[in-house]
């Protein structure tokens, strides 16, 4: 598990998105990205999540921002999520955790006293060179994209 700093360039990485196609750090250069970790599709939380995002989108886009989803779900499951809830943005299938142990968001949870391994909820900021600009740590669901925006004009 790394440490991400902000002001080094984020750790790079090959995945496939629900098309999959696969996404670099080097293909998404010379874009500004909300890269966002989540757990697990179509559960509450994420959805919110996900759904706040995609009510900010168009504002996002406006401020340079593309926005790239990351979970251990697979391919079909992120096809699914984004039929069901009608994302615009791409969601990057994670399945052998290498990009969430690099970033930092793999590690061990408690839940009802049980431990297990799984995401913690992040949101890196990147410019567009693939630096790191901003951490958010305690991610708000049904806030998210409204988060994500004060942090950007502040």
């Amino acid at each position: 598990m790394e440490n991400i700093i902000v002001g080094e360039i984020a750790p790079s990485f090959a995945l496939p998105n629900q098309n999959d196609d696969i996404v670099t750090l080097d293909t998404l250069k010379g874009k500004k990205i909300v890269l966002y970790f989540y757990p697990k599709d179509n559960t509450s939380g994420c959805t919110a999540e996900a759904c706040s995002l995609k009510s900010g989108e168009v504002e996002l886009l406006k401020m340079g921002y593309t926005i790239v989803g990351v979970s251990p779900d697979t391919i079909a499951s992120h096809q699914k999520f984004i039929a069901k809830q009608e994302l615009p943005f791409m969601l990057l299938s994670d399945t052998d955790k290498v990009m969430s142990t690099a970033y930092g968001v793999w590690g061990e949870k408690k839940l009802y006293g049980k431990t297990y391994m799984g995401v913690f909820r992040k949101t890196f900021l990147l410019d567009e060179n693939g630096v790191v600009t901003h951490i958010i740590d305690k991610v708000k669901t049904k806030e998210h994209f409204e988060q994500i925006v004060k942090i950007i004009k502040n």
